[in-house]
């Protein structure tokens, strides 16, 4: 859209906000280790293996090109016996649906789930757009696949491309004037916000950018909401506590407060 912009004025682009996103392949990924490590997920010895014999860039690099080394073979088995498949690793605090790690179609009951974030909802969901119905009201048509999923095999993703930094794109929006902000859902062990708010502070050194406004917390209502730095005005990090990977599924009152925020340009809530 910036490039388009230089030829054609189309896009009225006033800022850009990135949640969770993959910004430079080892450092996002190599994060991961720390994470479980410090969440209790996993050893001592696993995390020393996990950071040492083969840490989880190695991995997933071998694994997209097909040739999964023993050693790294090896950690990856410990690390994931100790994780566990019932813990949710894109919000390693949230309860699992039990439907869908056993394959099973066993509904949970309210009580089990508890009142405040239906587990579940993303398999209700999938069965929700599925209906005819539901397809006839929202005028959708489904083609190329025979049953709406959340992911599916008609975008081929190339996988290598997420070894290419993306951290270098968001320099050159910042240096065009751009307004940044990069949040994390600080739950998700897939993109852990330590590597995200690594790289953006990395990012802000190479640009020069002063620190505005310094490493604080941010409020929704009379509750901590995450916690926050800016640099220059124009580049941004946020956490949203208790958030996962999908921060609005988890969070929704805080995502809204920190998205309110970046449209209307202006700080994260300070205090109560």
């Amino acid at each position: 859209m910036h490039q388009f912009n230089k030829k054609e004025k189309l896009f009225n682009l006033k800022g850009i906000a990135l949640g969770n996103p993959v910004l430079e392949f080892a450092t996002d990924f190599n994060s991961r280790a720390e994470f479980f490590w410090s969440h209790g997920l996993i050893s001592d010895s696993t995390y020393k293996l996990f950071t040492t014999s083969c840490n989880y860039s190695r991995y997933v690099s071998e694994y997209y090109r097909g040739n999964v080394s023993p050693i790294c073979s090896r950690v990856m088995g410990q690390v994931s016996t100790e994780t566990s498949r019932f813990v949710d690793k894109y919000d390693v605090t949230l309860d699992v649906c039990i439907s869908s790690v056993l394959s099973q179609s066993k509904i949970l009951t309210t009580q089990q789930v508890g009142d405040t974030i239906d587990v579940c909802v993303e398999d209700e969901t999938v069965n929700y757009l599925n209906r005819q119905d539901v397809q006839k009201a929202l005028h959708a048509l489904l083609v190329g696949v025979h049953k709406w999923a959340v992911c599916s095999s008609v975008l081929d993703y190339e996988l290598l491309d997420l070894e290419i930094p993306t951290i270098t794109i968001v320099g050159r929006l910042v240096k065009a004037g751009i307004p940044v902000m990069v949040y994390s859902g600080d739950q998700d062990s897939v993109i852990p916000l330590t590597g995200s708010r690594k790289l953006v502070n990395q990012l802000a050194e190479e640009l020069g950018l002063k620190t505005t406004v310094p490493y604080r917390v941010w409020f929704e209502g009379q509750q901590v909401g995450g916690w926050t730095q800016a640099y220059g005005n124009i580049l941004s990090f946020a956490t949203i506590r208790g958030a996962s990977h999908e921060a609005p599924f988890s969070q929704p009152e805080r995502s809204l407060v920190l998205f309110k925020a970046f449209l209307e340009g202006r700080p994260l809530p300070e205090a109560f």
